[in-house]
């Protein structure tokens, strides 16, 4: 149906466009789902130019972000296929995973650049849109729903023996800009740690000052607040959480609830806006914490206490997922196991039919351009 002619449009949806004023046609396409609205785009020129229109796609966004119907669960998994491991992106509605326990109709994703002998991985999702990874050799930000992506240049890191690289990936409100961070750090020199953005708008890496920190077990930027945020330690030191505010490209430090006395592990996390720390007695429980209003030591408040499954310890809780309105959490285990864990009546159940995952993430189906 062509856009550019309106003489070829059909009486009936020419009629729809002259009565229904604009006002209610944004009330009424800001409740559908993105695919849906995808395909009113070709209704009109007026809803073409309104589906486009940024502020109605911040709108929508805002809508979809509310509501777990809205959502994705996006997975990494192998399978079994003329005796070789073949690498999968998969995705299902999220709704489904944390309201039936199962994984159903979940499709394989045709992301850029499949290699499926090749590792890909989300590094982070952003107002729908996700920064992908494949072997630490290829980075870029696609978004599942409209299907368009954006390749990044190349960073100029090597990689060698006892070297590691971590990724963050956020959006910078006050310039309208997505940001793409690396760091990378020798492991047999731990004194700095090289930071390098990525600006979609300019095009180009450039490197900032380095902290002194070494880097542990969070190796995915975790973006809340215009901040993305890590959890890093000083030699044999205490935890820490690092921020770096991606406005100022400058990093701070997030001040830590008060945790029970004891051996623990700390991972990062999002709840809803929340910025999350999951703090692992190691093995015997896990307190799951939220920072209320940001920033404010007080604000932080916990969640819930989560007494461990009977797993190996290689099936430790590694981080939650997301969590939906009425208090149902999704949580992952190890590389194998996703559970629900209902916060209100302290249950859980692990969700069926799902074999094995390497890593998953929930983001907001969303029309954003790249």
């Amino acid at each position: 149906m062509a856009l550019d002619d309106d003489s070829q449009q059909p009486k009936r949806i020419k009629t729809l466009q002259t009565n229904l004023p604009t006002d209610i046609a944004a009330e009424l396409l800001l409740r559908l789902p993105v695919e849906s609205v995808l395909r009113c785009k070709s209704v009109c020129k007026s809803w073409y130019s309104l589906i486009y229109d940024p502020q109605f796609v911040k709108s929508h966004l805002a809508i979809s972000t509310r509501s777990n119907n809205h959502h994705r669960l996006i997975y990494n998994t192998k399978v079994l296929r003329d005796s070789r491991q073949i690498l999968k992106l998969k995705t299902c509605n999220l709704r489904d995973v944390l309201y039936d326990n199962s994984i159903n109709n979940a499709l394989d994703i045709d992301y850029p650049l499949r290699d499926p002998l090749k590792y890909v991985y989300a590094i982070a999702s952003c107002n729908g849109l996700l920064c992908m990874a494949i072997m630490d050799e290829l980075l870029f930000i696609w978004n599942p729903s409209t299907r368009k992506s954006y390749r990044l240049p190349p960073t100029g890191y090597r990689k060698e023996f006892g070297s590691y690289v971590l990724y963050g990936f956020g959006y910078d409100e006050s310039t309208d800009d997505y940001k793409v961070v690396e760091l990378s750090f020798n492991n047999k020199d731990k004194r700095e740690t090289l930071v390098k953005i990525y600006s979609l708008k300019s095009g180009n890496w450039k490197k900032i000052d380095a902290i002194p920190h070494c880097f542990t077990n969070t190796f995915l930027g975790n973006f809340s607040n215009g901040a993305l945020h890590w959890v890093t330690t000083k030699g044999l030191g205490p935890w820490a959480i690092i921020s770096l505010d991606l406005a100022k490209e400058s990093f701070g430090e997030v001040l830590q609830p008060l945790y029970d006395e004891g051996d623990k592990d700390l991972r990062l996390g999002c709840l809803n806006e929340w910025l999350c720390v999951l703090c692992d007695y190691r093995g015997t429980r896990a307190d799951i914490w939220v920072m209320k209003d940001y920033g404010v030591k007080d604000s932080w408040t916990k969640l819930v206490s989560i007494p461990y499954l009977n797993v190996p310890w290689r099936e430790r809780l590694l981080r939650p997922l997301c969590m939906s309105n009425d208090g149902k959490m999704l949580l992952q285990f190890g590389f194998r196991k996703v559970i629900v864990y209902d916060s209100k009546n302290n249950s859980y159940s692990e969700i069926q039919n799902l074999d094995r995952c390497l890593g998953a993430c929930t983001p907001a189906a969303a029309l954003g351009d790249i």
